[in-house]
């Protein structure tokens, strides 16, 4: 029998009143949450349950020597990163004007530069690379523990960023390609220090200076921006000055050497740090809480962290960690506790790299323009002083105001600052933009509306999604949740890449489009837990008493 008329418009009304209930929960939950982080009210009831003794000695210990080294170990890692994904777009140009400057490219695009599908590729692999690098070593990481393969993202960075440099061949096709190869797998171990460098910096440190810890950690990347920055510079004004490039009679062949030496410098911070990061133990949770060595947990933290624990009763503790839930992964108790939140994170990282990588990758379009007149090095040149002007002024302000004031402010509401200023200053830097085309605008404003996004990227979303998604999830699963929600994010990177390369060259146009990402950001930013001065395990339940799934998630929403 078919649906009569009248039928069909009580299915549509019936439909309509079911998307306006949900919508009106959601608005309800958005607005608890939006009263929760500014008023930093916590109206949730915490699982509750009895911590074990070395975990509670670790999370009341005093800051140590041993944090700050832990902070520079894991530190070089993400300076390593920062390096090696960001110096590629200093030398982009150099490719396309050594390798393509007889090559005719689309209309869009500049005389010798590099066709849109390389650019995008040179860009853009290592970023395919990080995703699935994170996505199996965080996986690995909570399957066979942190430390065990600490060492073999630093090696695989080591090898590649070698390698890269050394894509030697007489086409630039084969060039590009080797290099795209070994860029890839150099993510790949970019993306593996991630999760594993953020679970041992949240495990080691106390509850109080936790988020100044993992913000100092992340900060790194700041310095390794800065450094490639550096690098570029001195090592192009060295080739500047030889002979062969003075007299034009080789200026290829020295900017060349340029591009190979910036990318295979990038292995020498991974290779000091390789051995200070063997000597690393094991975090005391995932031995307690994973391993459930708990003997083994004391020795190391009383080693490590110069704290005497004599009065560990182990059958106690073990009958503690006979209540921790053992819930896997996408299981309904997962969804049910942690759903909202992983997607909550992976939305927020990816709108944030969108953003993020698209502005420092395509640093070239938005400020240089075309400078195909100048000298190959001379731009080169000019580039990296413009990034390294905006690191130093922009990104490591916001690094270092994180690192002080997010034990005190908090993450979510500092997340929810720099999504709402880079919106804001985004949509001011569009508007210079047009009217930079229109009327003649001093470089210094531009160039200061530009270094106040990277501020509020860095002293916000940048920092605050580093330390929220790895504090949240239970230390057996850590590492693979803060993978997934890193993977999130780098997918939004490589959306950057290609909203940049593909959007066309109305560059106001793209700049609100960031924008747009931005609010979107502040909207999932209300669906994640405050965490500040709290154990992990109180964060994220890994030992409780039995209390009901879904009063522990939202409040109660009458519809």
């Amino acid at each position: 029998m078919l649906p009569t008329r009248d039928s069909r418009w009580f299915a549509r009304r019936n439909l309509c009143s079911w998307l306006i209930c949900q919508l009106n929960g959601v608005g309800s939950l958005m607005f608890y949450r939006l009263q929760k982080a500014v008023t930093s009210t916590n109206c949730e009831r915490r699982r509750t349950g009895r911590q074990i003794k070395v975990l509670e000695a670790l999370d009341q210990a005093r800051t140590q020597w041993c944090h700050f080294k832990a902070v520079v170990i894991t530190g070089m890692g993400f300076f390593t990163d920062a390096y090696d994904l960001f110096c590629i777009a200093l030398v982009t140009d150099l490719l396309g004007r050594i390798y393509y400057a007889s090559i005719n490219v689309s209309h869009d695009k500049r005389a010798g530069s590099l066709p849109g599908n390389v650019d995008a590729a040179v860009k853009g692999i290592a970023l395919c690379g990080t995703m699935f690098g994170q996505l199996v070593f965080g996986r690995l990481g909570d399957i066979i523990g942190r430390k065990r393969i600490y060492g073999v993202t630093l090696i695989l960075m080591a090898v590649c960023s070698v390698s890269s440099g050394l894509s030697f061949h007489h086409t630039p096709r084969t060039v590009i390609t080797t290099l795209c190869f070994f860029r890839f797998w150099l993510g790949f171990g970019i993306g593996g220090d991630y999760p594993l460098s953020a679970a041992i910096m949240s495990e080691y440190a106390n509850k109080r200076t936790r988020g100044a810890f993992m913000a100092a950690v992340f900060a790194m990347q700041g310095l390794g921006n800065l450094a490639a920055g550096i690098v570029v510079l001195i090592v192009s004004a060295s080739f500047m000055n030889t002979p062969a490039y003075k007299n034009s009679t080789d200026m290829r062949g020295q900017a060349d050497y340029v591009w190979r030496i910036v990318l295979m410098f990038g292995s020498i911070p991974a290779l000091l740090t390789f051995y200070w990061r063997m000597r690393l133990p094991e975090t005391a949770r995932y031995t307690a809480l994973i391993a459930r060595n708990l003997k083994q947990a004391v020795s190391d933290m009383n080693m490590v962290l110069h704290i005497d624990i004599n009065d560990l009763t182990e059958q106690e503790d073990a009958n503690t960690l006979a209540n921790q839930d053992n819930f896997g992964l996408f299981s309904s108790m997962f969804m049910c506790r942690h759903g909202w939140h992983l997607i909550s994170t992976m939305v927020c990282w990816f709108m944030l790299d969108v953003v993020f990588y698209s502005l420092n990758l395509f640093m070239i379009d938005i400020f240089i323009g075309d400078a195909s007149k100048e000298g190959i090095l001379e731009q080169t040149n000019k580039i990296a002083k413009t990034q390294a002007i905006i690191a130093v002024s922009g990104t490591l302000p916001g690094y270092f105001f994180t690192v002080m004031l997010v034990d005190r402010i908090g993450r979510i509401k500092i997340q929810l600052m720099g999504f709402t200023m880079m919106t804001i200053f985004l949509i001011g830097l569009a508007a210079m933009y047009f009217w930079k085309s229109t009327a003649s605008l001093p470089p210094a404003v531009f160039t200061v509306m530009y270094g106040l996004i990277f501020f509020f990227a860095n002293f916000g979303p940048n920092s605050t999604t580093f330390i929220v998604r790895i504090e949240i999830f239970p230390t057996r699963l850590r590492s693979t949740c803060h993978g997934i929600s890193g993977a999130g994010g780098k997918a939004g990177a490589i959306v950057g890449v290609l909203l940049f390369q593909y959007a066309g060259r109305i560059m106001p146009l793209k700049l609100l489009i960031l924008a747009s990402c931005n609010l979107v950001g502040i909207i999932f930013t209300l669906f994640l837990p405050e965490s500040k001065g709290l154990s992990l395990e109180d964060i994220a339940g890994d030992i409780q008493e039995d209390v009901e799934c879904n009063s522990q998630q939202r409040p109660v929403i009458n519809h």
